[in-house]
Order: C-alpha cells, then sequence, then structure tokens
C-alpha cells in the first residue's frame, strides 16, 4: 500500500514540476547563489540589501503568482469548459464574433497556446475554415491580457481574505462546482499575494544604482523585447511576464515606455510555446502557429517605432495621480498604465488585420504546402494532443474526432469485404486484412489518450461522456475485428472449399450489406458531429434491417433444393455472412445509441 502511494505521489510531483515551474526552481537556486556576488560588487549604499532574503521573496512570490493562475484557470476550465466549447462549435464566418470568442476562451483559459491548439482542431476536422481560425487567434492575444488587467488593480492587501475564504469554501463545500469555485478565489488570492511578495522584495532595489542603471537600458526598445520574449519562452507564460513587469512597476523601477516593450516582448516571447507545440504536427497545426507568430510580430514590429507617442495616448486615458510625484508617482500610475498599453495594443492589432484575415490566410496556406503523403510513414494520431488534457472538455472533442476517424477506417473495410468474401481473390481479401492493423494502432493510440484524460480532474458530465468513448471506440474496434478474422476467413474458406455462390444470392446479399454500410456510416456521423437526426436514422433501420435479413433467409432455404454442386456448403457459407452482417448492424446500433445519449 506504501509503495502504491509513494509511486503515485512521485509521478504527480514529477508531472507537476514541469516547464515553467522548472525553470522558475532553477532560477530561484541559482539567484541564491549570484545575488551574495552581486552584492560584494555593489557599492556601500547596497550593502545593506539582504539578497538571500530577496531571492527567495521574488521567486517565491513568482512561483506563488504562476500556481494561482494556474489554480485560477484550472477552476474556470472545470466550470466553463462545457460552455465554452458550446461557444466555439457554434462560431460562424462573423469575424468580430470570431474575435470576441477568442478573447473569451482564452480568458477563462489564460493560455493562447491552448487556444491555438483547440483551434488546430477544429481546423483539421473540417469545422472551421484557417480564415476564421486567424480571427480567433486574434481574440485569443486579447483574451491573455486580462491578468495584467486583474494585478494592476491595488488589491493585495486584500490576498489573504481571497486565499482564506476560497480554502474555507473548498474545505466546507460538498458539491463539487462550489468547490471549483473556492479554488478560483483561493487562485485570485495567490496572484494577489504572489504579487505583493515580488513587489515587497524589489523595494531595496529602487536604491541600488547598478539596478537603477540596467533599468534605463531596458528603455532601448530593442533590449526590453529581447529580455521579455526570452524570459517569456522560458517560463511559458505571457501572463507570468507582465505580473513581473507590473510588480517593477509598482516600486517605480521602470517607467511607462520601458513596460511597453517588456510588454511588446512578452507578445513575441509567448508565440514560442506555440510554435514548439507545432513542431512534428500537422500542416493546419503549423498554418495557425505560423499566423500566430506573424500577427504577433507584425503588430510588434508596427507599433516599436511609435512607443513614445503610444506612452502619451495611454498616459491620457489613464488614471493619474497628481498629488504624488517623482518615483511615488511612478509607483502609483504605471502599473494601470502597462496594463492598458498591453490591452490597448492587442485590440489595436486584432482591428488592423480584421479586414485582411482571408488573404492572409491564403498566405499562411502558400507558406505551409501540404506534403505528399508517405504510405510507409508510421500512423500518427490526427486529431489527440497532449497540451489540451488540462482542459478535458476539449481533449474529450479530440477523443470523438480520432474516434469518427477510426470509425471511417472500419467503415472503408466493411465497403471493401463485399463482394470480395463472395467472388473476390485471396490477395484482396488480404488486403482488407491488412487494413485491420491501422485500425488496431488507432485504437490503441485512442485508449492511451482517454486513459491520460481520466487522471485528470473530472465533472460528472466529463465521466460520462470518457466512459461513452470507451465504449465507442471498443465497440469499432470490434467491427474490424469481425471484419478481418470472420469475414475474411469466410471468404477465404469459399475459396479453399472452390464454392460458388449464384449471382442471384450475390444480389441479395449485397442490398442487405449496403444497409448495414448505411447504417455504420450514420452511426460515425452521430460520433463526429453528435448528430441525434443521424443517431435515430440508425435506431430506425431496425424493423427494414430485419425484413432484408428475413428475404435473404428465405432465399437461402430456397436455394437448398436447387440440384448445384456443394449446395450444403455454399448455404452455410452464405448465412454466416448474413449473420455477420447482422452481429455488425447491431453494433452500429449500440454506437448510435451511445451518441444519442451524449447530445
Amino acid at each position: 500500500m506504501r509503495k502504491t502511494w509513494c509511486s503515485g505521489f512521485l509521478s504527480d510531483v514529477t508531472e507537476k514540476f514541469r516547464g515553467r515551474y522548472i525553470f522558475t526552481f532553477i532560477v530561484a537556486v541559482l539567484s541564491l547563489y549570484l545575488m551574495p556576488s552581486l552584492a560584494y560588487a555593489a557599492d556601500s549604499e547596497a550593502a545593506s540589501i539582504d539578497w538571500l532574503e530577496m531571492g527567495l521573496q521574488l521567486f517565491g512570490g513568482l512561483a506563488l503568482f504562476l500556481f494561482g493562475i494556474d489554480q485560477m484557470s484550472g477552476a474556470l476550465k472545470r466550470v466553463a469548459g462545457d460552455r465554452m466549447k458550446s461557444i466555439l462549435a457554434r462560431l460562424t464566418n462573423n469575424r468580430v464574433m470570431g474575435m470576441a470568442t477568442g478573447a473569451f476562451v482564452t480568458a477563462i483559459i489564460q493560455s493562447s497556446s491552448v487556444t491555438t491548439v483547440i483551434l488546430v482542431g477544429f481546423v483539421t476536422s473540417g469545422l472551421m475554415s484557417l480564415s476564421q481560425a486567424v480571427g480567433v487567434i486574434l481574440g485569443a492575444n486579447i483574451g491573455t491580457t486580462i491578468t495584467a488587467q486583474i494585478v494592476a488593480f491595488k488589491v493585495t492587501k486584500y490576498a489573504l481574505v481571497l486565499v482564506s475564504a476560497g480554502f474555507l469554501t473548498q474545505f466546507v463545500a460538498k458539491q463539487d462546482k462550489i468547490k471549483q469555485y473556492g479554488m478560483l478565489v483561493m487562485g485570485l488570492g495567490l496572484i494577489f499575494y504572489g504579487m505583493s511578495i515580488m513587489s515587497a522584495g524589489m523595494k531595496p532595489l529602487r536604491s541600488y544604482e547598478p539596478f537603477i542603471d540596467l533599468m534605463g537600458s531596458v528603455a532601448n526598445p530593442v533590449f526590453g523585447i529581447a529580455v521579455a520574449a526570452l524570459f517569456t519562452g522560458l517560463v511559458q507564460s505571457s501572463s507570468a511576464t507582465l505580473g513581473v513587469i507590473i510588480a517593477l512597476a509598482l516600486q517605480g523601477l521602470i517607467t511607462l515606455e520601458a513596460g511597453i516593450a517588456m510588454a511588446l516582448g512578452s507578445n513575441i516571447g509567448t508565440c514560442i510555446t506555440a510554435s514548439l507545440a507545432a513542431i512534428g504536427k500537422s500542416r493546419e497545426a503549423i498554418r495557425v502557429a505560423v499566423a500566430h507568430v506573424a500577427f504577433n510580430v507584425i503588430g510588434v514590429l508596427i507599433i516599436v517605432w511609435f512607443i513614445g507617442p503610444f506612452a502619451e495616448l495611454i498616459r491620457t486615458i489613464s488614471p493619474v495621480d497628481g498629488e504624488l510625484s517623482g518615483q511615488a508617482r511612478l509607483a502609483a500610475e504605471t502599473p494601470r498604465q502597462i496594463a492598458n498599453a498591453h490591452t490597448l495594443f492587442n485590440i489595436a492589432v486584432a482591428l488592423l488585420f480584421m479586414p485582411f484575415l482571408t488573404p492572409f490566410a491564403r498566405m499562411c496556406e502558400r507558406l505551409v504546402r501540404d506534403k505528399p503523403l508517405d504510405t510507409e510513414a508510421p500512423l500518427v494520431p490526427k486529431y489527440l494532443d497532449d497540451t489540451l488534457l488540462s482542459t478535458p472538455s476539449f481533449a474529450l472533442d479530440r477523443a470523438r474526432y480520432e474516434i469518427a476517424h477510426m470509425g471511417e477506417g472500419v467503415q472503408k473495410m466493411l465497403v471493401a469485404i463485399m463482394p470480395s468474401a463472395l467472388t473476390g481473390s485471396s490477395e484482396e481479401l488480404e488486403k482488407i486484412a491488412d487494413m485491420d492493423s491501422t485500425i488496431d494502432t488507432q485504437y490503441s493510440h485512442i485508449i492511451d489518450y482517454l486513459g491520460k484524460i481520466s487522471t485528470q480532474k473530472l465533472t460528472a458530465e466529463n465521466t460520462k461522456t470518457l466512459m461513452g468513448l470507451f465504449e465507442l471506440v471498443q465497440q469499432l474496434e470490434e467491427i474490424g475485428d469481425i471484419i478481418e478474422t470472420r469475414m475474411v476467413n469466410v471468404g477465404l474458406k469459399r475459396i479453399t472449399q472452390d464454392l460458388v455462390v449464384s449471382a442471384d444470392t450475390v444480389s441479395k446479399i449485397e442490398s442487405f450489406h449496403h444497409q448495414i454500410v448505411s447504417a455504420l456510416e450514420f452511426s460515425n456521423l452521430a460520433i463526429r458531429n453528435l448528430d441525434p437526426v443521424a443517431a435515430k436514422k440508425v435506431r430506425s433501420m431496425k424493423p427494414g434491417v430485419a425484413q432484408l435479413m428475413e428475404e435473404a433467409a428465405k432465399h437461402q432455404v430456397g436455394r437448398l433444393v436447387v440440384d448445384a454442386p456443394n449446395r450444403l456448403a455454399t448455404y452455410a457459407l452464405e448465412i454466416e455472412i448474413l449473420d455477420h452482417l447482422q452481429e455488425i448492424f447491431r453494433r452500429s446500433r449500440r454506437i448510435s445509441k451511445i451518441a444519442l445519449a451524449s447530445e
């Protein structure tokens, strides 16, 4: 029991301390060694700075800030995940609505990279055009600014109140949804508390000349953009970069111009995650990533020449505190100004590109052309993406698309088996049997992905959907096995025993087979689109299929009295084929019932 618990605990720790957490931890440890050496190199004015304490405050605060973002966004995903899925699924050609949807969804998820992965799935499955997707990306850039707006409010003194209230809600609440709201409030409190710790840790630097000189060099747009882009790429979070920038601003350590340059750098740095995620993925994934990078880089290149006038515009539309002066005024006004600049910049870029979405999408398609089909390449899942596992509602949708893709392969096998089983050669039958290896590989990938989803925190509705998907993929795999093992063997038996099926009988069986193919086709449609009409269509086919089965069986009995060679063996073979087709129809009806239940 102890071994199981320990292995599970270590697995959880390994999973949690990935990516940006590893980076934050490494930098924190290095800072404990490097900061004292900086103190020795500093002048006597900085001798009183406790570098060890400052390092712990700065990077401990950053860790709390990042953890708070994950807590808050995780709770929002679980509370609003199904609603976000519904909103995205209803996207139309309205560009403004697409942009607004991208902003809303990303504000909830707090990751433009995850939004990009979701869009790749929609584009790949044909549910959305690339031009629609790039419109949503523009909105996603706006959605990422919400964290900066939140932390710019000076409510850090209430941080522990929020943490306490959120923890108490999680501890006392019985309903899972209420617990998630508690986690949301607690995460928000941790964001503010992390901000307050970072800001307090930086306070001694207000009189440290080397650091003040360094912040002066950040006012150089190229340097500021490069530093922020690198930091954002390392921690994989533009929200974390903006948090650090605003923490500096809260102590009056940076000007608005420097803050804008670093905010622009965070916009470029956030593209690194999406670009890395697209490596080795489909052409659609690369095109969406290219669009994301192009938007952000072009937008930065346009505004970087006008940072001074842009800063003046921001000052005129942001709150001012005329009673303060110098560094105190910077500390009071700059955090809100930086947040406003970040938001306004992304809105302006979105509006600038809005009229050119279609030609821009065509440009991305020309830049990233389709690869020639490689039949020797190993099968790679078309829709499954581990990036979405933290948002189970979307991950379940991607699994459903992959199951529908698998269903299309099973349907091809079913179409090909007739008339091969009745009149085809052994080579034709072996090709059909080989098709099942692809189905088995898809089955393995899907089961593995569903297993990963099952380890996430799921709502009752998510759990119900997950169990339904497990059964769907199982039913399809068994239909593939029926075709590959039983029906192919029937065809090979016909060849080895030199049996001949009459043309009239072939026609009867093929009519029955055509109905079964239609049933599986409607079932696949029900899986992919959660189409209740298609599901009900399969359910309503039962009387017609039963009648065709009865007519075919009567025909077979009539054939027994015909004076033909091997008529008993031929009769047994024909009945066996009909039985297998009937079994496939029963499983198709079962598939449609599961799809109908998950509507």
